[in-house]
C-alpha cells in the first residue's frame, strides 16, 4: 500500500456509500453525487457537476434496473483526483450479468443509459469485483481543469 503525498492528501478526495437497490436509493445516490462534487468545489448547475451526476444517475439506474439482486444493496464510489482534473464514478452490484450498450433507435424509450455514460465519460468499463457480482466505471473529465495542473494555494 502506498502512502499519498500531502499534496494528494488535500487535492484527492473519495466517497464511498451503499444504496438500497431501489429507485429511491438511484435517486439518492444522485442527489449525494451532486452534494458531494460542491463540497470538492465542483458547483452545482456546472457542466462538470451535470456530467458527473447524469453519470451516476444512469449507472445507479441500470444497478437498480438490470443488477438488482434481491435483499442486495449498491455501492457507489467517487474519486475526484483535482491534479488530474478528472471524478472517477464506480456503481457496484451484486448481479454477474455484464451491461452492454444497448443498439436502439433515437425514438426508443430505453436503453440510451450507457450511450449517454459513453458519451460523457472519457472512458468507461465494467471490472470484476471482490464476492459476487461486478463494478461499473467511469471517468469523467472536469472542463477547465488542465491535467496535471497544480492547485493553486489559498490565500
Amino acid at each position: 500500500m502506498t502512502v499519498p503525498s500531502a499534496e494528494e492528501a488535500v487535492t484527492m478526495g473519495e466517497l464511498v456509500q451503499r444504496f438500497s437497490s431501489t429507485p429511491r436509493g438511484a435517486r439518492l445516490a444522485r442527489r449525494l453525487a451532486a452534494h458531494q462534487l460542491h463540497t470538492w468545489g465542483v458547483p452545482y448547475g456546472s457542466e462538470a457537476s451535470d456530467a458527473v451526476t447524469l453519470v451516476v444517475a444512469e449507472l445507479a439506474a441500470n444497478a437498480v434496473r438490470h443488477g438488482r439482486v434481491p435483499g442486495r444493496d449498491f455501492a457507489l464510489r467517487l474519486v475526484h483526483d483535482a491534479p488530474a482534473g478528472r471524478v472517477r464514478v464506480e456503481l457496484s452490484d451484486t448481479c454477474p450479468r455484464l451491461p452492454r450498450e444497448d443498439r436502439g433507435g433515437p425514438l426508443d424509450e430505453a436503453g440510451r443509459g450507457l450511450r449517454l455514460v459513453a458519451a460523457l465519460a472519457r472512458e468507461w468499463g465494467v471490472a470484476p469485483r471482490p464476492g459476487p457480482g461486478k463494478t461499473v466505471w467511469a471517468e469523467v473529465g472536469l472542463p477547465g481543469v488542465r491535467p496535471g495542473a497544480r492547485p493553486s494555494a489559498r490565500p
